[in-house]
């Protein structure tokens, strides 16, 4: 059970209401983790900022490499909202995670997600050294950000127990 409710908009003051209804017109819906963040305007923005530096990223990451990082993070922090969001992803991509031979930059920026998750502190070097054949510095900066923020997202959901939408329910891998 959710630790914080979710907004209703009947009920929201009229700045939360247009944010509600900028995602409903931008995503046809809104998801159980904006309306808890709405608790919270500034919070909210904060974290909608994921959207700005996945655009930073998707020139160099494509949009398969950004949702390989995504969900390489979110299934190492065990967040149940954001690691089902990208399965449901890869799996309407028909992109089987577990099974598929990865590209050379493909493995290496999984292996930097779940480094970030695991221990920021010892990453080992060869990742940076095989980053700087792939990447720039600017991009390098823009993925740790981007990985930064889907931690954040992750932390948020795990934190306060939002609850999984009913649209991700048949993709969630059984606990």
């Amino acid at each position: 059970m959710a630790y914080i409710t979710q907004v209703q908009y009947d009920y929201a003051p009229q700045e939360v209401k247009s944010e509600f209804e900028e995602q409903i017109k931008r995503n046809g819906r809104i998801t159980n983790m904006k309306k808890t963040l709405l608790h919270s305007l500034p919070a909210y923005k904060a974290l909608m900022e994921w959207y700005a530096l996945k655009d930073a990223v998707i020139p160099f990451l494509g949009e398969r490499g950004v949702n390989f990082y995504c969900y390489a993070i979110s299934t190492e922090n065990d967040c149940l909202v954001c690691s089902t969001f990208f399965a449901r992803i890869l799996r309407d991509m028909n992109i089987d995670f577990d099974k598929i031979d990865f590209t050379e930059k493909e493995e290496l920026i999984i292996k930097y997600g779940r480094s970030l998750v695991r221990n920021p502190k010892e990453i080992p070097p060869e990742i940076f050294d095989d980053f700087k054949r792939h990447f720039s510095e600017e991009e390098i900066v823009a993925l740790t950000a981007f990985g930064s923020m889907m931690i954040a997202t992750n932390l948020i959901n795990t934190a306060l127990k939002v609850e999984l939408d009913d649209v991700l329910v048949p993709y969630a891998k059984r606990r």
